[in-house]
This record gives structure tokens, C-alpha cells and sequence, in this order.
């Protein structure tokens, strides 16, 4: 679904992304984890076409995306969440996710200005799509209220409806879980599940070691702008060369949370 072969990103001098390659299978769930400042964002973001990328490669489907617009990145059947929440907040929630329609709604002026019969069939296919994706993800509540009211792990989830409502093949999600508690985070592991259940690849970057290791089929560890390991939960954890770039070459797994919460998964 996903190849992404000797990635590169330079800002001046600064190496952000220095020769990355990994790959995201369809119907898999791939976790990108490493130390802060290790490029997981920035890799994202070359793969949706934010950044545009120094050197390498990006094939998403078969198709050759480097360096593309990300609105055609997106028409090609990518589609993401973002680090910092990024909500509509004075849109209700119902159209925080009807936006995520627009990619294949298909309207015309003539339509539109007149709201013909045909306009009216649209719109109402997009609130349609729309509350099938919020019921997806368990928002059942009020959906005619400012999304900015809602608490913060339900506006997550209406920011992943939304994403599901362009009717993706993949989904990138960067740090679904920050700022969850522990229920919100069990729900987003539940969500994930039945996102992959439908047919879509998944690859999420996250900090929360035990999330990564009960969710994800394979992990790919970034240091530095590169990969340095990619395989099965267990195998990961289990690399001497992920174990110093978290932790020192002189440190013992048993002295930090992160790896203590990975082992005893």
C-alpha cells in the first residue's frame, strides 16, 4: 500500500529525514516510534505532500507520489490525522466530518446555486456519510453543537471521522493517543481494530510503548532520520540497537517507563 524507499528531507543544514525507508502492506498496522526529534513527523509529512522531500522515493498504491500536492496525495486514497488537533472549531461536529466528504462529493455550480433536486440528493448523501463515520467511532451524543465544546478524546475522534469520511485505503495517524486517559486510550485501540477490520492499512506514530506493542503487527524504530529496526513488537523491543537510542549505550532496559511498559506486554 505504502513504500516509502531512501527518504530524505533537509532543512539548510539540518538532516531531518536522512535516508528512510519502510513500508506499510494493505490491512496491516504499522507503529513509527523512536526518540523525540527522530523524524517521525517529518516523514509523515513528506508522505502527504507538506513537506516535499530532498531525495528518495514514495509509491502509495503503485503510483509514484513524490513530492505531489497533498490534495492529490489525499484523491489517491490517503488520508490523515494530525499531531496537534486540528478540529474546525466553529463547525458543529455533523460538519466537522461532512468536510471530509468533499473528495468524492460530486457537486456542480448550476447545482449548487439553484440547490436543485441533484444538490439536495448530495448533501444529504454527505450528512449520511458523515453520521455513519461518527457512529463508527462512537459519538453518539449531540452532533448539531461546536465541536470545540466537546472534551478533548472525543474531538479526536470526530478528527479521525472525519479522516474516514474521505474513504481512505490508508490512514496515518500521528499520536491518536496523547492527552487520552486510560479509558479514552482503550477506546482508540478498539477504533483502530475495526478501522483495520474494514480493509484499511493503518501506520500511527506514537509514544505510548504499550499501545504500539498490543496494536500493531509490525514497528518501525526511526534514530536520527533513519531506520534502525523494523519487525514484530517482539523483535523490536528485543534490538540492542533500539535499546541505546532510548536509553544510552550504558543503560539498562529496566530504567525507563517506556521499556518497562513494553516488556510487560
Amino acid at each position: 500500500m505504502l513504500d516509502v524507499r531512501d527518504l530524505r528531507l533537509a532543512f539548510g543544514g539540518v538532516q531531518a529525514v536522512g535516508g528512510l525507508s519502510f513500508r506499510v502492506d494493505a490491512g496491516e498496522i504499522v507503529s513509527i516510534i523512536g526518540p523525540n526529534g527522530a523524524g517521525k513527523t517529518s516523514a509523515f509529512n513528506c508522505v502527504t505532500g507538506f513537506y516535499k522531500p530532498t531525495g528518495g522515493r514514495i509509491v502509495l498504491d503503485g503510483t509514484d507520489i513524490t513530492g505531489r500536492r497533498p490534495s492529490a496525495i489525499a484523491a489517491r486514497g490517503l488520508s490523515r490525522t494530525f499531531q496537534n488537533l486540528r478540529v474546525f472549531g466553529e463547525l458543529s461536529v455533523l460538519d466537522n466530518v461532512r468536510a471530509g466528504t468533499h473528495l468524492w462529493l460530486r457537486q456542480r455550480m448550476f447545482d449548487v446555486l439553484l440547490h436543485t433536486p441533484r444538490y439536495r440528493r448530495s448533501e444529504q448523501e454527505a450528512t449520511d456519510e458523515a453520521h455513519k463515520w461518527l457512529d463508527f467511532a462512537g459519538l453518539r451524543g449531540d452532533r448539531t453543537g461546536l465541536v470545540r465544546h466537546l472534551p478533548y478524546g472525543e474531538q479526536r475522534r470526530v478528527e479521525i471521522a472525519r479522516a474516514l469520511a474521505r474513504r481512505p485505503a490508508l490512514l496515518l495517524l500521528d499520536e491518536p493517543a496523547a492527552g487520552l486517559n486510560h479509558g479514552e486510550k482503550a477506546e482508540l485501540l478498539d477504533l483502530i481494530r475495526r478501522i483495520r477490520e474494514l480493509g484499511i492499512a493503518v501506520a500511527l506514530i506514537e509514544h505510548d510503548m504499550g499501545l504500539v506493542m498490543e496494536i500493531s503487527d509490525r514497528v518501525v524504530v526511526l534514530d536520527h532520520g533513519k531506520e534502525i529496526a523494523d519487525g514484530t513488537p517482539a523483535e523490536v523491543r528485543a534490538d540492542p540497537a533500539v535499546i541505546e537510542a532510548y536509553l544510552g549505550r550504558d543503560a539498562a532496559p529496566e530504567e525507563t517507563e517506556e521499556v518497562r511498559g513494553a516488556r510487560s506486554d
